[in-house]
């Protein structure tokens, strides 16, 4: 048995790299069979091939671009567990596909610790992390710029340039790999939801409500039933800049 640190021979990039997979592949298929090219891609370029196999999920995390989590699922038919490595589509949009794979080698460095190293307390990024984050070639920094702190409960990483990383994805962009999916800009999404509720309030006493675009609306407080006086609701008006927030 080779130790974790001895170098192995790297399998050609074609029995690897799997981009040009036909159109009438099921989307599913074709999605999750590029993550498992990259991952095993960078397993061997970055780790000489000593990482277990793990299962590679999309998940959508509001504070986290990935995750790792040891021993999240179990077999149901085979004996055993396997880590879950986990990627947020979410933040795939205006990312270029060189940081989306940074994330996946960060965490593939937690799937090396959590084997060959001291497992930290749940989600800590510590020393021994950190030092192998700068081996394969991205800088831990809790900024993602230089000068951030390298270790702590909530750190992120910048890419060396001429790393490890940096010369791995190299190779790996060459042969025409790219990611296929990525979720819908939070503009749009956000869009819908403005379109299915407005704000209304009454000119008058200040009175609001929240209804359907264009339902006509009448202000109950200022209604004179005597007079016949009535007081429509308007729509108010959204800031653009808050809508995007």
């Amino acid at each position: 048995m080779t130790s974790p640190d001895q170098p192995v021979t790297a399998p050609s990039l074609t029995k690897i790299v799997l981009y040009d997979t036909p159109a009438k592949v099921a989307i599913t298929e074709r999605e999750y069979r590029v993550f498992q090219a990259a991952y095993d891609f960078l397993n061997t370029e970055l780790f000489s091939g000593f990482l277990p196999p793990v299962l590679v999920t999309l998940q959508r995390h509001a504070k986290a671009k990935g995750y790792f989590a040891p021993d999240r699922f179990a077999g149901r038919i085979e004996q055993g567990t396997a880590h879950e490595l986990a990627m947020n589509p979410d933040v795939f949009t205006g990312r270029s596909d060189k940081l989306i794979l940074s994330t996946l080698a960060h965490e593939m460095v937690h799937v090396w610790q959590q084997t060959f190293g001291k497992v930290p307390r749940r989600a800590y990024h510590d020393k021994q992390w950190a030092e192998k984050m700068k081996a394969v070639g991205l800088y831990p920094s809790t900024t993602g710029e230089p000068g951030g702190k390298e270790t702590g409960q909530s750190v992120t990483h910048y890419i060396i340039e001429g790393g490890s990383y940096d010369r791995a994805y190299g190779k790996l962009a060459v042969t025409g790999f790219q990611l296929n999916w990525q979720s819908q800009p939070f503009g749009i999404e956000r869009k819908k939801k403005k379109a299915s509720k407005t704000k209304y309030t009454c000119g008058t006493c200040g009175a609001n409500a929240w209804a359907k675009p264009d339902t006509p609306l009448i202000c109950g407080s200022c209604y004179d039933e005597d007079n016949g006086e009535v007081t429509m609701v308007q729509p108010e008006e959204q800031d653009e800049s808050q809508e995007a927030a």
